[in-house]
């Protein structure tokens, strides 16, 4: 049997087999790249993405000749998301080497003397900063004023998230200071990330309306950074630290210290751990000091990054592959702890996904006693083999969930038997099924499973919804569990019900309330009877259907009954009804099909009638735009538009009273075609569709 290269030490290979592993090293960290710089969802950690980027880097050194276009010490990040207009970066946002050890650490001040022809006792200046992991951004000033912000993509091209970038605090739009001290063109590079107890409180918040629970802060804050709805980005708690440069016109610096001053005077924050340092043992001092830090610093840091302080030193070392020979990234090592996974729960959400997720011996890792881990999904667990009685090795992601990393079959149970995904819902009973393309099975139960009862009451009274105060999750939980509230309505009714003379157990008398505690609650209730149509189209928690639809479909059909109306009649797939729904931008035919399949459910029809009476539902509050020209319009954006981006371009068309459709129709009033305008603009054109280039719909809504 030929032997697998991938087990063989790097000096035993063969020409042959060196080649073949390049190629699956190539392929591997490709896809790596793409979960992580792309997806946001990385499956490996950083301490096994290293060992594979080090195995490669070490072939590749061994074997010249085999070094491969795509290798991946050519490339950084990952190609970007086709959901955002590209940026072409002036100048690369390349990633940093790597260094583990101090005798890494060592070599690297090695090189740079030898590369500059520097004796030893001659002192090479570096900066020491906490690596903070988030997500990297590059920001165009241009006369002071922002213009422009991209993320880092795949180094040469990123995607155009400016309207999200303005919505941070952190981020000035004008740059401060004297004139003189602006530059015409400052590219301001820097990471956009999320405090830990603002992560805790924004999956605490996910997890009351039944949303997307973040595995740890970086995914969290890119996931909210990368939102093509800038409000969403808005309502996260995001900051930033700022610390390198891309394009500068003019370049006035003459060391990293001096641009951190800089950074500083023009209203960046700029993280307060940074110093200088002279030597390898400062520099070791320096990440001794950050690392004792670490568990106790607000925010996640995965390393201490090294940079040659004078900015001449940093243009005659220059870059090597995509990495600059003036820096290097001193890595943690990774927080890990062996133990044994007791039991695999399966949690049910409010849209009926089956989450599994370990339950374990409880252990200490990295200060933090832990006794529960995400599994992700059965992919994961069949992919990993993990079984209920596995030893395994834990490991905390981000420093807050325990994911986890390994197990180790040496010290499997011998009675050990594969792990049988449910196929019916652990809760009701109800079959529970995996979509094509889904990774999650789902339990088709609906509002008769009480799990997603009780998470879609959650989901209910949460802060983007209804906000009820005082009905957060226990006490949901406590009343669905003994029958006061079984469904939305019933949150409306409870204080007539309560007060009926035949209620042996009011509010006021159960164990942990009082009159006060009680009246307060009805107090809180009432007020919130009164609701935008938006929002109260959010807080139903059907599946797909987000704050940025709700909203979306609130503008499009105005009041609900107009959507109750419309929504009937699309129940037709051939009517126009139905396409007038597809028309509406972010709904495609999955999103219609689970707004639809909501709707005609007699249970939600009943639950709607209730609340109708219950609720004072507002229709949507449009913008005052008696001056806008495109008010009432259906406007449709298609091919590249090269002043704003598209996201940008749907905000303000919005703002300005238009609906903004994703495919043209007969009822599209204007299309504005950018350069490599397709399929749409012919459509237009047969239709007979107003058609305006992008400077003449600017000149028409009066901004140029």
């Amino acid at each position: 049997m030929a032997t697998d290269p991938s087990n063989l030490p790097i000096d035993d290979l063969t020409e042959a087999q060196a080649a073949s592993e390049l190629a699956r090293l190539a392929a591997e960290m490709a896809e790596h790249d793409k979960r992580y710089h792309k997806d946001d969802a990385p499956v490996v950690s950083d301490a096994e993405y290293d060992a594979l980027k080090a195995r490669n880097t070490a072939i590749e050194a061994k074997f010249p000749p085999l070094i491969r276009d795509d290798s991946p010490s050519h490339k950084v990040g990952a190609a970007p998301s086709s959901g955002f207009t590209k940026v072409q970066h002036s100048v690369s946002m390349l990633s940093l080497g790597n260094v583990f050890d101090e005798s890494d650490v060592a070599d690297f001040f090695a090189r740079i003397r030898r590369f500059l022809g520097l004796d030893d006792s001659d002192p090479v200046e570096v900066i020491a900063e906490p690596k903070i992991d988030g997500l990297g951004f590059s920001a165009r000033y241009e006369n002071g004023r922002f213009i422009v912000g991209a993320t880092r993509g795949d180094g040469q091209v990123g995607e155009d998230i400016t309207a999200n970038l303005k919505t941070i605090q952190d981020m000035p739009d004008m740059l401060m200071g004297p004139a003189s001290d602006v530059p015409k063109v400052i590219e301001v590079r820097g990471e956009v990330f999320m405090t830990k107890p603002n992560f805790q409180a924004l999956n605490s918040a996910q997890e009351e309306k039944g949303a997307k629970v973040f595995a740890n802060p970086r995914n969290a804050a890119a996931g909210s950074l990368r939102q093509l709805d800038p409000e969403i980005t808005k309502s996260r708690p995001l900051t930033l630290f700022a610390y390198a440069w891309g394009e500068a016109e003019p370049l006035d610096w003459d060391s990293q210290q001096a641009y951190f001053d800089r950074l500083k005077a023009w209203g960046f924050s700029t993280n307060p751990l940074t110093r200088l340092c002279t030597s390898v043992e400062d520099v070791l001092e320096a990440y001794a000091e950050i690392s004792e830090q670490r568990a106790s610093l607000p925010y996640d840091i995965d390393g201490v990054v090294y940079k040659v302080n004078r900015l001449d030193w940093q243009q005659r070392l220059g870059f090597v592959s995509r990495a600059p020979r003036w820096a290097t990234a001193h890595k943690f090592p990774a927080e890990q702890a062996q133990t044994v996974l007791e039991k695999i729960d399966i949690q049910v959400g409010r849209t009926g996904s089956l989450t599994p997720v370990a339950r374990l011996t409880p252990v200490n890792v990295g200060g933090v006693v832990v006794s529960n881990a995400t599994l992700h999904n059965e992919d994961e667990i069949e992919r990993k083999d993990i079984r209920e009685g596995d030893t395994i090795i834990i490991q905390r992601a981000g420093d807050v969930i325990p994911q986890v990393v390994q197990v180790l079959e040496d010290k499997r149970p011998k009675n050990s038997k594969a792990f049988a995904y449910p196929s019916t819902c652990p809760i009701c009973g109800s079959l529970a099924v995996r979509e094509d393309g889904e990774a999650v099975r789902r339990c088709t139960g609906g509002l008769i499973c009480p799990a997603q009862a009780v998470e879609r009451l959650k989901h209910f009274v949460s802060r983007n919804t209804f906000d009820i105060e005082g009905l957060g999750a226990k006490n949901i939980e406590t009343f669905f569990e003994d029958g006061t509230i079984k469904n939305p309505v019933d949150i409306f009714t409870l204080e007539n019900r309560d007060a009926d003379p035949d209620n042996l157990t009011p509010l006021k008398n159960r164990e942990g309330w009082g009159k006060t505690s009680a009246d307060n609650l009805f107090s809180a209730i009432n007020e919130k009877r009164t609701i935008g149509l938006d929002r109260f189209l959010f807080a139903l928690g059907i599946r797909q259907i987000g704050q940025a639809t709700a909203r979306l479909l609130a503008q499009a059909y105005g009041s609900l009954s107009s959507l109750r109306t419309a929504l009937t009649a699309a129940q037709d797939r051939e009517s126009d009804a139905y396409a007038d729904l597809l028309n509406i931008e972010s709904v495609g035919a999955a999103v219609a099909e689970d707004l639809l399949g909501f709707f005609a459910e007699a249970h939600n029809q009943e639950v709607l009638d209730g609340l109708a009476r219950e609720l004072t539902i507002e229709d949507f509050d449009a913008p005052d735009t008696d001056s806008s020209p495109i008010a009432g319009k259906t406007v449709v954006f298609t091919g590249t538009l090269e002043t704003m981006s598209r996201n940008e371009a749907k905000t303000g068309a919005q703002a300005l009273g238009a609906k903004v459709a994703g495919s043209v129709s007969a009822k599209t009033d204007l299309v504005v075609a950018g350069p490599g305008a397709g399929s749409k603009l012919k459509k237009a054109e047969d239709l007979g569709v107003e058609v305006k280039t992008e400077q003449e719909y600017l000149t028409l809504i009066g901004k140029t």
